[in-house]
């Protein structure tokens, strides 16, 4: 089974995440994870990326494109993703229907943790504190949000047409959020 989780920064995706890979002995492909790996290496592509997260922008469609289609096409993974933060732009979303489609796989549901911009706020900034995330400054939070308000809306309609497209309200409590995905999945 393969998901699509979105979501603004903050909204729990990692978490909910983190939980259907647990319950469906999934993968979780995270583009925050991978990029923060790319950091760390101090790579080439994790300086670019550190720059441009820095900023409060997404990282360039390319790069993640490329850091996504390794897992994808890992046999081990096939039918078990998680995506998490992946796609987050239109380009994002019809690179994944083709790398989907050429390894003989598809989404099986999407699932929107829609959360407003002020919840978001304390949740990172509770995050920052518990997490030490350098990516979680108060100016870059409010920089990430808008960004990912204006290029998600796209792909949110993209997806939101499907018939296993779920808007679940993500304001609610980690619990109540997992019970609504647990619903859906029918499990």
């Amino acid at each position: 089974m393969n998901i699509i989780l979105f979501g603004p920064p903050g909204a729990g995706k990692g978490t909910q995440a983190k939980y259907l890979v647990t319950k469906f002995n999934g993968f979780q492909i995270s583009t925050g994870e991978i990029l923060r790996n790319e950091i760390e290496k101090q790579s080439e592509i994790g300086k670019k990326i550190i720059n441009d997260m820095n900023e409060g922008k997404f990282v360039n469609d390319e790069i993640v494109n490329k850091l996504i289609e390794k897992n994808i096409y890992d046999p081990q993974k096939k039918n078990k993703l998680i995506f998490d933060g992946y796609p987050r732009s239109l380009n994002q979303a019809k690179n994944l229907e083709l790398l989907l489609k050429n390894s003989d796989q598809k989404i099986d549901f999407i699932f929107f943790l829609n959360v407003n911009k002020d919840i978001i706020i304390k949740r990172i900034e509770k995050r920052k504190i518990l997490e030490k995330r350098s990516d979680d400054e108060l100016n870059t939070i409010l920089k990430r949000y808008e960004t990912y308000m204006q290029t998600t809306k796209p792909v949110l309609d993209f997806y939101s047409k499907n018939t296993n497209f779920y808007e679940i309200d993500g304001s609610t409590e980690i619990d109540k959020i997992t019970a609504k995905i647990d619903a859906f999945l029918n499990v």
